[in-house]
């Protein structure tokens, strides 16, 4: 059976063992180291470095006794679900975790994706651009440790929320060309929402109004971008988005 981890949403382990929930953790800062050794288990990982995680601005006195008991736990908690003991080592002054190399993580898999959607959108292969950017939109848009405001963890919501949006360009493109400009809005009104700067959002958004016979919506979506960006960043539009906004005037 392969290992499957889950890091966005509730964090689970689905393993030969069976299930191991959130819940069943060494409470929240269980879950951040976890978290921390699963995406950096390629490499050891000092034991100051993920004290420093859990505690970012002042350590405890016993900083590593507390991190020591707290990997022991770990341990205890990840054999329930089938995963040795051994795959979490400790030496010189290191931690690593091992995983078995089919191992599959939701964080991850949503990076892969993106890359092969975007891959699949410059070779125009929309199926296979809609297809992959499904698998990213659906993991990156989940929370990350929710409730946390470690900057680690605030690290690994950026590098997620990044995904976010580009795999809402790659949806939108997606439907824009499979002819379904309704579905193109709602995912390019979502980027415009998270992403209120990144201007692809509202070229998608006014190439979507205009595919749907919407003129009058596209231009406003242009001047509402216009007005943002002059207000805040004190600069026009890019060349890009002038470019849609004349398309969008020279449609009849």
């Amino acid at each position: 059976m392969t290992l499957r981890i889950y890091l966005t949403g509730r964090v689970a382990v689905e393993g030969p063992g069976g299930v191991l929930g959130e819940d069943a953790f060494p409470g929240r800062q269980g879950v951040v180291l976890f978290a921390r050794l699963v995406l950096e288990r390629r490499q050891a990982s000092s034991r100051e470095a993920l004290a420093r995680t859990l505690w970012p601005e002042d350590l405890p006195r016993a900083w590593e006794s507390a991190l020591q008991a707290l990997a022991s736990k770990l341990r205890g908690a990840l054999e329930s679900a089938g995963v040795d003991k051994s795959a979490l080592a400790s030496a010189l002054g290191c931690y690593q975790l091992t995983l078995p190399g089919d191992a599959w993580v939701d964080a991850e898999a949503a990076g892969e994706a993106i890359h092969e959607a975007e891959g699949c959108l410059r070779a125009s292969d929309m199926r296979g651009c809609w297809s992959a950017a499904q698998v990213a939109y659906h993991v990156a848009r989940r929370p990350f440790l929710g409730g946390e405001r470690l900057p680690w963890v605030e690290a690994q919501r950026e590098r997620l929320a990044a995904i976010h949006a580009r795999a809402c360009e790659c949806l939108a493109e997606a439907y824009l060309w499979n002819a379904e400009p309704q579905v193109a809005m709602d995912v390019a009104r979502e980027l415009v929402e998270i992403q209120p700067y990144r201007e692809t959002g509202y070229q998608l958004l006014m190439r979507a109004h205009a595919a749907a016979g919407n003129r009058a919506e596209a231009l406003l979506v242009y001047e509402r971008c216009r007005e943002l960006i002059s207000a805040e960043l004190g600069v026009a539009p890019s060349a890009q988005t002038q470019a849609v906004h004349r398309d969008v005037l020279n449609t009849r």
